[in-house]
């Protein structure tokens, strides 16, 4: 019995963090884990912050995260933050441009265009 129950135990504790949707689901969670993973090197962990070399993202659009992240380009009419061109296209995160921008549109943050 106490073999039974320890296994049980086990297979409890293992499956409460795998699987059954969780951050998979969530678009916001996913990118968080893709801003971090990605953007702090130049940007602030606190999205709300400007970084060393970029500046504060919180509110970014995802017209703006696409010209930018993708193409190195700022959407039509936008004035940049700075005048620095630092940033390199990072064509890579192409799919994950919806979830930077439920991310960072979920933070209270004045809307960037």
């Amino acid at each position: 019995m106490k073999r039974v129950l320890s296994a049980g135990a086990l297979a409890l504790a293992l499956g409460s963090g795998c699987g059954g949707g969780g951050d998979a689901d969530d678009p916001v969670a996913r990118g968080r884990a893709a801003y971090l993973a990605n953007c702090v090197a130049c940007h602030h962990t606190n999205p709300k912050l400007a970084g060393p070399i970029g500046p504060a993202l919180a509110g970014s659009s995802q017209e703006l995260l696409e010209a930018k992240v993708l193409r190195n380009q700022y959407p039509e009419g936008y004035t940049p933050k700075r005048s620095s061109s630092a940033m390199v296209p990072l064509p890579h995160l192409e799919n994950e441009i919806p979830d930077l921008a439920a991310y960072l549109g979920s933070l209270d943050a004045p809307s960037i265009p």
